[in-house]
């Protein structure tokens, strides 16, 4: 049996590790918090791939309802996290078009489409507030932790209502991070670019929201 001095000690010790350890995550976190850029580096695009909790796929699609045919949206798509599986629900008779300002995310996604032998999905390099779409184009829409990314929400918004139909949705995905909308934010947003808030699901940190054309805006 060790000595009672010892055993402290070695305890003392391993507190100590565990308190440096908390330090370094904390510093690392800081670090992220306050370096993230937006938009954001490709350098980095396997954070991408790491799906962040309560913001699932399944809630994503619960609130977006993407069905076979129909012609969708996609906003700052990243490394294809929710694309792929949206476009497999829109079949080949749907299209999914994904719009970034970074080519090589448009490349990357459209790489990882081609191995998934997935061919409904169109890539376009533009800024989401001058989107190269006709009025009244799209059934539905989505954004990942793409809004906040994006300078003056309400101009977004704005495009976004633009392209879509008048019966057609709209689905903001918001994650807790420097560049996060927060729900009241986003609502007033919103009402400012002719739409409404009619769900919401998730805590304020990490929520959906999908979004309808306003009746005043039809």
């Amino acid at each position: 049996m060790r000595p009672r001095s010892t055993a402290t000690n070695l305890l003392r010790r391993r507190s100590t590790g565990w308190t440096l350890a908390a330090a370094a995550a904390a510093a690392a976190l800081w670090g992220w918090w306050a370096s993230d850029s937006a938009p954001y580096p490709y350098s980095q695009r396997w954070l991408l791939d790491l799906p962040l909790p309560l913001l699932s796929q399944r809630r994503l699609e619960r609130l977006l309802e993407p069905a076979p045919g129909e012609r969708v949206l996609e906003i700052g798509p990243g490394t294809g996290l929710q694309s792929l599986p949206v476009a497999s629900r829109l079949g080949g008779s749907g299209r999914l078009d994904i719009v970034d300002v970074q080519q090589r995310m448009l490349d990357h996604v459209m790489s990882r489409a081609a191995h998934r032998s997935l061919a409904n999905i169109v890539p376009t390099k533009a800024d989401a507030q001058a989107l190269p779409f006709p009025a009244g184009t799209f059934d539905a829409a989505y954004l990942v932790t793409a809004l906040g990314e994006i300078p003056e929400p309400d101009r977004t918004l704005r495009e976004l209502r633009r392209v879509l139909k008048v019966d057609g949705r709209l689905v903001v995905g918001e994650f807790f991070d420097r560049h996060q909308v927060r729900r009241r934010a986003l609502a007033r947003h919103a009402q400012t670019a002719g739409l409404r808030v009619t769900q919401s699901i998730g805590p304020p940190f990490a929520y959906y929201a999908r979004l309808v054309p306003a009746p005043t805006a039809r």
